[in-house]
């Protein structure tokens, strides 16, 4: 397993693990377990940037920038939807 291998490998693992932690806060009875679950998620979220700014400075993850008009619909769409 090659560097980018393993970043892409350490990357899609912090992206499941903060999935569930979102799931186990959500769904917590106790509120301190909630905020250590948060607090885990916070870091996972941390720790995906981190991978993330690394494997883009290598060429390994590149985002298409969106074309102006469609980050405009999205906007306008999504903010159609907020709770009056």
């Amino acid at each position: 397993m090659n560097d980018q291998e393993r970043i892409t490998d350490f990357l899609v693992s912090e992206k499941k693990m903060s999935a569930n932690y979102d799931t186990f806060a959500s769904e917590c009875v106790s509120i301190p377990l909630r905020d250590d679950y948060l607090k885990i998620f916070n870091q996972g979220h941390m720790t995906q940037t981190d991978l993330y700014q690394l494997a883009q400075s290598k060429g390994w993850y590149q985002v298409e920038q969106a074309p102006t008009s469609k980050v405009s619909q999205a906007y306008t769409r999504f903010s159609n939807q907020r709770p009056q």
